[in-house]
């Protein structure tokens, strides 16, 4: 690693286009990531100016990351990824809370198949996934408690409204959180 690959404009180039090929296999993100950073290093650029033209001619995140999505496009049928995943995940823990109020068995499925979604994506960073998946859980571990902790039978309907709003709101939050995190 050279002091070219720590310039914080360098830094943020790699990062979108990272960012942008984050449906790519690994093995072939790293091997983008390791060229461009050969280019960037052969070109011997060394202020921003001279870095700014050499990622210039590389051209923007998006088009590099397109170029290489299209490389490896497989034939036949895509996968569900990319943008359609993101909402798909944010849907599906967003629904989570309500749903596990009014049916805990559907609403457990759909919570863990958001949580699969949400952790095997490579679009959100560990502190981004941690968060969606305490919004997801903050609902079951709270009614949980709920129950353990008082008296069924002195739930009144101010305790409902209140459950039902915190079911309502709390993965809702997490889940637009995911969305604007997989826009940037």
């Amino acid at each position: 690693m050279n002091t070219t690959d720590r310039h914080p404009l360098v830094a943020a180039y790699l990062d979108a286009v990272a960012r942008e090929t984050a449906e790519l296999p690994a093995e072939r993100r790293a091997e983008l990531l390791a060229d461009l950073r050969e280019h960037i290093e052969v070109s011997g650029a060394e202020g921003d100016d001279q870095i700014r033209a050499a990622l210039a001619g590389l051209g923007e995140p998006r088009t590099v990351a397109a170029s290489a999505l299209a490389e490896e496009a497989p034939t036949g049928r895509a996968p569900v990824s990319g943008p359609v995943r993101g909402r798909l995940t944010a849907v599906l823990l967003g629904a989570s809370g309500v749903l596990l109020l009014l049916n805990p068995w559907v609403g457990a499925v759909v919570l863990i198949a958001a949580l699969v979604l949400l952790w095997g994506a490579p679009r959100w960073t560990g502190r981004q996934k941690a968060l969606g998946t305490a919004a997801g859980v903050a609902v079951p571990v709270a009614v949980l408690l709920g129950v353990l902790l008082a008296d069924a039978s002195r739930i009144g309907i101010v305790e409902l409204l209140l459950m039902l709003v915190f079911s309502l709101v709390v993965p809702l939050l997490g889940a637009v959180m995911l969305l604007r995190a997989a826009r940037r």
